[in-house]
Protein backbone atom coordinates (compact mmCIF):
# COMPACT_ATOMS: atom_id res chain seq x y z
CA UNK A 1 0.00 0.00 0.00
CA UNK A 2 2.72 2.10 0.36
CA UNK A 3 4.41 1.94 -2.50
CA UNK A 4 0.71 2.68 -4.56
CA UNK A 5 0.86 6.07 -2.38
CA UNK A 6 4.62 6.92 -3.12
CA UNK A 7 4.06 6.19 -6.83
CA UNK A 8 1.07 8.39 -6.43
CA UNK A 9 2.46 11.48 -5.61
CA UNK A 10 2.33 14.31 -8.41
CA UNK A 11 5.15 16.03 -10.02
CA UNK A 12 4.37 19.24 -8.77
CA UNK A 13 5.92 22.34 -9.44
CA UNK A 14 7.04 22.72 -5.59
CA UNK A 15 8.66 19.21 -5.50
CA UNK A 16 10.47 19.39 -8.70
CA UNK A 17 13.12 21.84 -8.01
CA UNK A 18 13.94 20.16 -4.64
CA UNK A 19 14.86 16.84 -6.81
CA UNK A 20 16.72 18.88 -9.03
CA UNK A 21 18.90 20.53 -6.44
CA UNK A 22 19.83 17.52 -4.44
CA UNK A 23 20.80 15.54 -7.72
CA UNK A 24 23.18 18.56 -8.88
CA UNK A 25 24.68 19.23 -5.58
CA UNK A 26 25.66 15.63 -5.58
CA UNK A 27 27.29 15.85 -9.05
CA UNK A 28 28.13 18.70 -8.28
CA UNK A 29 30.49 17.26 -5.02
CA UNK A 30 31.88 14.66 -6.77
CA UNK A 31 33.50 17.11 -9.84
CA UNK A 32 34.92 19.55 -7.07
CA UNK A 33 36.60 16.49 -5.16
CA UNK A 34 37.64 14.74 -8.56
CA UNK A 35 39.39 18.59 -9.60
CA UNK A 36 40.36 19.10 -6.12
CA UNK A 37 42.57 15.75 -5.53
CA UNK A 38 44.33 16.37 -8.99
CA UNK A 39 44.38 20.05 -8.83
CA UNK A 40 48.48 21.64 -8.55
CA UNK A 41 47.10 23.70 -5.99
CA UNK A 42 45.58 20.91 -3.44
CA UNK A 43 49.18 20.12 -2.38
CA UNK A 44 49.08 23.56 -0.04
CA UNK A 45 45.34 23.68 0.31
CA UNK A 46 44.57 24.56 3.64
CA UNK A 47 41.16 24.14 4.03
CA UNK A 48 39.00 21.43 5.12
CA UNK A 49 40.02 19.67 1.93
CA UNK A 50 43.28 20.00 2.02
CA UNK A 51 45.57 16.73 1.77
CA UNK A 52 48.59 18.19 3.65
CA UNK A 53 49.41 19.47 6.76
CA UNK A 54 51.15 22.24 6.30
CA UNK A 55 54.97 23.67 8.23
CA UNK A 56 53.31 26.33 9.75
CA UNK A 57 50.21 24.59 10.98
CA UNK A 58 52.52 21.35 12.07
CA UNK A 59 54.86 24.05 14.30
CA UNK A 60 51.94 25.76 15.73
CA UNK A 61 51.43 23.13 17.52
CA UNK A 62 54.77 23.33 19.95
CA UNK A 63 56.88 21.54 17.79
CA UNK A 64 60.06 23.48 16.12
CA UNK A 65 60.97 20.40 13.67
CA UNK A 66 60.45 19.54 10.11
CA UNK A 67 57.20 17.86 9.48
CA UNK A 68 57.63 14.66 9.62
CA UNK A 69 57.37 12.37 6.50
CA UNK A 70 55.07 9.25 8.04
CA UNK A 71 52.70 12.27 9.85
CA UNK A 72 52.61 13.71 5.97
CA UNK A 73 51.87 10.72 4.40
CA UNK A 74 49.64 9.22 6.32
CA UNK A 75 47.08 12.40 6.67
CA UNK A 76 47.36 12.59 2.95
CA UNK A 77 46.60 8.72 2.51
CA UNK A 78 43.71 9.58 5.25
CA UNK A 79 42.17 12.38 2.64
CA UNK A 80 42.59 9.93 -0.48
CA UNK A 81 40.75 6.77 1.46
CA UNK A 82 37.87 9.41 2.11
CA UNK A 83 37.48 10.66 -1.52
CA UNK A 84 37.60 7.02 -2.94
CA UNK A 85 34.54 5.57 -0.26
CA UNK A 86 33.18 9.12 -0.66
CA UNK A 87 32.91 9.25 3.25
CA UNK A 88 33.68 11.74 5.42
CA UNK A 89 36.44 11.70 8.78
CA UNK A 90 34.49 12.29 11.80
CA UNK A 91 36.30 12.49 14.73
CA UNK A 92 35.35 13.03 18.72
CA UNK A 93 35.69 11.34 22.05
CA UNK A 94 39.05 10.53 24.21
CA UNK A 95 41.88 11.73 21.97
CA UNK A 96 40.17 12.56 18.62
CA UNK A 97 39.59 9.02 17.69
CA UNK A 98 38.20 8.23 14.52
CA UNK A 99 34.18 7.98 15.15
CA UNK A 100 31.38 6.19 13.43
CA UNK A 101 30.19 7.66 10.46
CA UNK A 102 28.18 7.57 6.62
CA UNK A 103 30.50 5.19 4.72
CA UNK A 104 32.06 2.71 7.39
CA UNK A 105 35.17 5.35 6.76
CA UNK A 106 36.39 3.77 10.26
CA UNK A 107 35.71 0.40 9.50
CA UNK A 108 37.55 0.89 6.39
CA UNK A 109 40.32 2.62 7.81
CA UNK A 110 40.43 0.43 10.72
CA UNK A 111 41.33 -2.80 7.94
CA UNK A 112 43.76 -0.76 6.47
CA UNK A 113 45.67 0.52 8.91
CA UNK A 114 45.77 -2.49 10.78
CA UNK A 115 47.16 -4.35 7.68
CA UNK A 116 49.91 -1.92 7.19
CA UNK A 117 50.92 -2.03 10.39
CA UNK A 118 50.75 -6.09 10.33
CA UNK A 119 52.73 -5.64 7.16
CA UNK A 120 55.99 -4.10 9.07
CA UNK A 121 57.89 -6.53 9.88
CA UNK A 122 60.54 -4.58 11.95
CA UNK A 123 59.46 -3.95 15.94
CA UNK A 124 60.88 -0.32 15.34
CA UNK A 125 59.19 0.83 12.05
CA UNK A 126 56.08 -0.15 13.28
CA UNK A 127 56.61 2.44 16.59
CA UNK A 128 57.32 4.68 14.18
CA UNK A 129 53.42 3.85 12.14
CA UNK A 130 51.53 3.75 15.37
CA UNK A 131 53.08 7.09 16.57
CA UNK A 132 52.76 8.92 13.18
CA UNK A 133 49.02 7.66 12.84
CA UNK A 134 48.37 8.72 16.30
CA UNK A 135 49.41 12.21 16.16
CA UNK A 136 48.15 12.70 12.33
CA UNK A 137 44.54 11.45 13.36
CA UNK A 138 45.15 13.88 16.74
CA UNK A 139 45.64 16.88 14.09
CA UNK A 140 43.31 16.02 12.01
CA UNK A 141 40.73 15.85 14.33
CA UNK A 142 41.66 19.18 16.21
CA UNK A 143 41.40 21.72 13.52
CA UNK A 144 39.50 24.68 14.09
CA UNK A 145 38.32 23.08 17.48
CA UNK A 146 41.52 23.54 19.54
CA UNK A 147 43.67 26.50 20.28
CA UNK A 148 47.24 25.27 19.18
CA UNK A 149 49.10 27.35 21.60
CA UNK A 150 47.23 25.94 25.38
CA UNK A 151 45.74 22.79 23.35
CA UNK A 152 41.89 23.85 25.02
CA UNK A 153 38.92 23.99 22.95
CA UNK A 154 38.94 27.49 21.07
CA UNK A 155 35.95 29.00 23.73
CA UNK A 156 38.44 27.69 26.75
CA UNK A 157 41.45 29.11 25.49
CA UNK A 158 43.59 30.11 28.38
CA UNK A 159 46.53 31.73 26.42
CA UNK A 160 45.87 35.08 27.73
CA UNK A 161 45.94 34.31 31.38
CA UNK A 162 49.69 32.36 31.05
CA UNK A 163 52.39 34.61 32.22
CA UNK A 164 55.47 34.21 29.30
CA UNK A 165 58.93 33.92 31.30
CA UNK A 166 62.17 33.32 30.45
CA UNK A 167 64.22 30.53 31.69
CA UNK A 168 67.65 30.54 33.02
CA UNK A 169 69.81 29.96 29.79
CA UNK A 170 71.92 26.99 31.66
CA UNK A 171 68.60 24.89 31.35
CA UNK A 172 66.97 23.09 28.95
CA UNK A 173 63.95 21.11 29.06
CA UNK A 174 63.14 18.19 26.76
CA UNK A 175 59.34 17.46 26.72
CA UNK A 176 59.75 13.78 25.59
CA UNK A 177 55.79 13.02 24.53
CA UNK A 178 54.20 10.23 24.42
CA UNK A 179 51.71 10.10 21.15
CA UNK A 180 48.58 9.83 22.78
CA UNK A 181 49.38 12.92 25.60
CA UNK A 182 49.87 14.71 22.38
CA UNK A 183 46.85 17.74 21.84
CA UNK A 184 45.33 16.30 24.84
CA UNK A 185 43.87 19.03 26.91
CA UNK A 186 44.66 18.43 30.00
CA UNK A 187 48.47 17.51 29.50
CA UNK A 188 50.58 20.03 31.39
CA UNK A 189 53.88 19.35 29.23
CA UNK A 190 52.64 21.85 27.20
CA UNK A 191 52.80 24.74 29.86
CA UNK A 192 56.48 24.58 30.18
CA UNK A 193 56.80 25.99 26.48
CA UNK A 194 53.91 28.56 26.56
CA UNK A 195 55.70 30.06 29.59
CA UNK A 196 59.41 29.69 28.61
CA UNK A 197 58.99 28.76 24.96
CA UNK A 198 59.91 26.14 22.03
CA UNK A 199 63.43 26.60 22.58
CA UNK A 200 64.02 26.64 26.52
CA UNK A 201 61.47 23.41 26.49
CA UNK A 202 61.28 21.47 23.18
CA UNK A 203 58.83 18.80 22.74
CA UNK A 204 60.03 15.31 21.51
CA UNK A 205 57.40 12.66 20.65
CA UNK A 206 57.97 9.47 21.21
CA UNK A 207 58.63 7.28 18.51
CA UNK A 208 58.48 9.67 15.89
CA UNK A 209 62.36 10.05 14.31
CA UNK A 210 62.71 13.37 13.15
CA UNK A 211 62.22 14.63 17.04
CA UNK A 212 64.15 11.78 18.55
CA UNK A 213 67.41 12.64 16.52
CA UNK A 214 66.72 16.41 16.92
CA UNK A 215 67.03 15.45 20.74
CA UNK A 216 70.16 13.06 20.48
CA UNK A 217 71.85 15.20 18.11
CA UNK A 218 71.96 18.44 20.93
CA UNK A 219 72.55 15.46 23.89
CA UNK A 220 75.17 14.23 22.46
CA UNK A 221 76.89 17.43 21.86
CA UNK A 222 75.93 18.85 25.67
CA UNK A 223 77.50 15.31 26.76
CA UNK A 224 76.37 12.59 29.19
CA UNK A 225 77.93 14.47 32.01
CA UNK A 226 75.01 17.40 31.64
CA UNK A 227 71.89 15.24 30.62
CA UNK A 228 69.88 13.89 33.09
CA UNK A 229 66.29 12.36 33.22
CA UNK A 230 63.42 12.88 35.78
CA UNK A 231 62.22 9.81 36.40
CA UNK A 232 62.20 7.57 39.79
CA UNK A 233 63.76 4.85 38.04
CA UNK A 234 64.16 1.53 40.48
CA UNK A 235 66.80 -0.14 39.30
CA UNK A 236 69.35 2.39 39.90
CA UNK A 237 70.52 4.55 42.98
CA UNK A 238 67.85 7.71 43.05
CA UNK A 239 69.91 10.93 43.28
CA UNK A 240 68.83 14.22 44.41
CA UNK A 241 68.78 17.47 43.28
CA UNK A 242 71.15 17.96 46.19
CA UNK A 243 73.41 14.99 45.79
CA UNK A 244 74.13 15.94 41.79
CA UNK A 245 74.52 19.08 42.44
CA UNK A 246 75.53 19.59 46.26
CA UNK A 247 79.09 19.20 45.92
CA UNK A 248 79.83 21.48 43.07
CA UNK A 249 77.80 24.18 44.42
CA UNK A 250 79.76 24.34 47.92
CA UNK A 251 83.14 24.70 45.69
CA UNK A 252 81.89 27.24 43.99
CA UNK A 253 80.01 29.05 46.31
CA UNK A 254 83.49 29.22 48.41
CA UNK A 255 85.32 30.89 45.57
CA UNK A 256 82.85 33.42 44.54
CA UNK A 257 79.84 33.79 46.88
CA UNK A 258 79.02 37.30 46.00
CA UNK A 259 79.12 36.62 41.73
CA UNK A 260 76.50 35.49 39.73
CA UNK A 261 76.73 31.93 38.14
CA UNK A 262 77.98 31.81 35.12
CA UNK A 263 76.37 29.79 32.15
CA UNK A 264 79.42 27.95 30.69
CA UNK A 265 77.53 24.50 30.53
CA UNK A 266 74.02 23.94 29.75
CA UNK A 267 72.03 21.22 31.86
CA UNK A 268 69.58 19.12 29.86
CA UNK A 269 66.43 17.86 31.60
CA UNK A 270 64.72 15.27 30.19
CA UNK A 271 60.53 14.60 31.06
CA UNK A 272 59.06 11.94 30.18
CA UNK A 273 55.57 13.22 29.49
CA UNK A 274 53.17 10.24 29.10
CA UNK A 275 50.91 8.48 31.62
CA UNK A 276 52.86 6.11 34.04
CA UNK A 277 51.60 2.96 32.40
CA UNK A 278 53.45 3.87 28.84
CA UNK A 279 56.54 6.01 30.73
CA UNK A 280 58.39 2.58 31.34
CA UNK A 281 58.44 1.82 27.52
CA UNK A 282 59.59 5.62 26.85
CA UNK A 283 61.88 5.03 29.86
CA UNK A 284 63.46 2.04 28.05
CA UNK A 285 63.74 3.75 24.90
CA UNK A 286 65.50 6.15 26.29
CA UNK A 287 67.91 3.79 28.10
CA UNK A 288 68.46 1.57 25.35
CA UNK A 289 69.68 4.68 23.10
CA UNK A 290 71.90 6.33 25.94
CA UNK A 291 73.75 2.63 25.98
CA UNK A 292 73.97 3.01 22.17
CA UNK A 293 75.65 7.08 22.44
CA UNK A 294 77.73 6.80 25.32
CA UNK A 295 78.33 2.98 26.34
CA UNK A 296 76.61 0.30 29.11
CA UNK A 297 76.09 3.09 31.79
CA UNK A 298 72.57 3.73 32.18
CA UNK A 299 71.29 7.49 31.87
CA UNK A 300 71.68 9.13 34.80
CA UNK A 301 68.21 9.74 36.32
CA UNK A 302 67.30 12.40 39.33
CA UNK A 303 64.20 11.78 42.03
CA UNK A 304 62.34 15.04 43.40
CA UNK A 305 61.01 15.02 46.77
CA UNK A 306 57.57 14.10 46.32
CA UNK A 307 54.28 16.54 46.31
CA UNK A 308 51.35 16.27 44.28
CA UNK A 309 50.50 19.32 41.89
CA UNK A 310 47.28 21.02 42.13
CA UNK A 311 46.38 19.05 38.64
CA UNK A 312 46.22 15.88 40.81
CA UNK A 313 42.59 16.68 41.32
CA UNK A 314 41.65 16.73 37.76
CA UNK A 315 43.88 13.86 36.28
CA UNK A 316 44.40 10.95 38.49
CA UNK A 317 48.00 9.67 39.67
CA UNK A 318 48.74 6.15 40.64
CA UNK A 319 49.60 7.79 43.99
CA UNK A 320 49.84 11.17 46.11
CA UNK A 321 53.45 11.38 45.90
CA UNK A 322 53.84 11.42 41.96
CA UNK A 323 52.98 14.43 40.00
CA UNK A 324 52.19 15.89 36.75
CA UNK A 325 54.75 16.50 34.18
CA UNK A 326 54.67 21.07 34.81
CA UNK A 327 54.80 20.62 38.28
CA UNK A 328 57.71 18.43 38.22
CA UNK A 329 59.80 21.01 36.33
CA UNK A 330 58.51 23.41 38.90
CA UNK A 331 60.11 21.17 41.88
CA UNK A 332 62.94 20.74 40.02
CA UNK A 333 63.52 24.38 39.71
CA UNK A 334 62.37 24.78 43.21
CA UNK A 335 65.22 22.66 44.45
CA UNK A 336 67.66 24.38 42.46
CA UNK A 337 67.51 27.81 43.64
CA UNK A 338 68.04 26.26 47.37
CA UNK A 339 71.69 25.88 45.83
CA UNK A 340 74.10 28.49 46.32
CA UNK A 341 75.07 28.91 42.73
CA UNK A 342 71.62 28.76 41.57
CA UNK A 343 70.29 31.27 43.69
CA UNK A 344 71.30 34.31 41.68
CA UNK A 345 69.22 33.61 38.68
CA UNK A 346 65.63 33.67 40.11
CA UNK A 347 64.60 30.22 39.64
CA UNK A 348 61.82 30.13 42.26
CA UNK A 349 60.21 32.84 39.43
CA UNK A 350 60.34 30.70 37.00
CA UNK A 351 58.85 27.87 38.90
CA UNK A 352 56.24 30.41 40.23
CA UNK A 353 55.02 31.37 36.55
CA UNK A 354 54.82 27.26 35.43
CA UNK A 355 52.79 27.18 39.01
CA UNK A 356 50.56 29.78 37.90
CA UNK A 357 50.05 28.61 34.45
CA UNK A 358 49.12 25.03 36.01
CA UNK A 359 46.35 27.03 38.30
CA UNK A 360 45.20 28.71 34.93
CA UNK A 361 44.40 25.04 33.32
CA UNK A 362 43.24 23.58 35.79
CA UNK A 363 40.67 26.96 36.46
CA UNK A 364 39.67 26.22 32.58
CA UNK A 365 39.35 22.61 33.03
CA UNK A 366 37.48 23.01 35.66
CA UNK A 367 34.91 25.62 34.18
CA UNK A 368 34.47 23.35 31.04
CA UNK A 369 33.54 20.59 32.98
CA UNK A 370 31.21 22.52 35.33
CA UNK A 371 29.50 23.68 31.79
CA UNK A 372 29.43 20.45 30.30
CA UNK A 373 27.73 18.96 33.72
CA UNK A 374 30.64 16.76 34.15
CA UNK A 375 32.40 15.66 37.24
CA UNK A 376 35.01 17.64 38.50
CA UNK A 377 35.91 15.58 41.64
CA UNK A 378 38.94 13.38 41.15
CA UNK A 379 37.95 9.47 40.64
CA UNK A 380 39.68 7.01 43.20
CA UNK A 381 42.47 4.65 41.49
CA UNK A 382 42.83 1.11 43.25
CA UNK A 383 46.66 0.46 42.21
CA UNK A 384 49.60 -2.04 43.23
CA UNK A 385 52.22 0.65 42.24
CA UNK A 386 53.94 1.87 45.47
Amino acid sequence: MSINMVSSVPWTKSFFPLWFWNKTRVLLTHHYRYHHRHSPLSDTDMTEEGVVVSLQEWQGWGTTSPLPTMVSQIVEDLKVLEEDLDAHMNFGGNGGKLQVSEGNFRVQEDKKHRATYQALGDSEKKLQFYSARQIACRILGSRGYLCQKCWLPMEDCMCSKVTSCSLYPGIRFWLYMHPKDFLRQNNTGKILWQVFGVDAATLCLFGIPEHEEIMWNSLKMAGKSNVWCLYPNKNAVLKSVQNVFGEESVARDEVAPSKQLKVDTTQHFILIDGTWSNSAAMFRRLQDKAKSVWGDEDLSCISLNPGASAMHKLRPQPSWDRTCTAAAAAGLLSELQLLPQFSSVELEKQAEAVEHALTVLLDALTNRRLRMGRSITRKMRHTNIQ
